[in-house]
């Protein structure tokens, strides 16, 4: 039996496209969440190689990559700390190319001055655009 719907607890969708997706270093963060599938963003990012993780920016001409997953209040929290939200990544909704609305982890364009672009889009592509 499911609980009333007023005590049901609150899901948030979020897209994830570096080190939260599926086979990457901190993808154990999300073990209790629901994969709802892959996703893409509009072209208007631009993704940052930033040495081990990467940044998303709101100005740009790239579609980006990622990961939608359905998290709990507890995960979330745990993607805030990781992210440093909202101090160095800021959690802010986002459209996605489908536009289905959810949540990402957004840099501003200064934090990435002098970064590599990773012109694919795809954090997991950026070691073969390199190369």
């Amino acid at each position: 039996m499911s609980a009333p719907t007023g005590q049901r607890r609150a899901r948030t969708r979020v897209f994830v496209y570096g080190t939260l997706l599926a086979g990457e270093a901190n993808h154990r963060l999300l073990a209790s969440a629901r994969l709802v599938g892959e996703a893409r963003t509009p072209p208007v990012y631009r993704l940052h190689n930033l040495g081990g993780f990467p940044g998303l920016v709101a100005a740009g001409q790239h579609t980006v990559a990622g990961e939608v997953y359905e998290v709990d209040d507890a995960t979330l929290a745990a993607l805030d700390r990781l992210e440093g939200h909202p101090r160095w990544y800021r959690r802010t909704p986002v459209t996605l190319e489908d536009g289905d609305v959810v949540e990402t982890y957004l840099l501003a364009p200064e934090q990435v001055v002098g970064r590599p672009v990773i012109p694919s889009g795809n954090w997991r592509a950026r070691r073969k655009e390199w190369k």
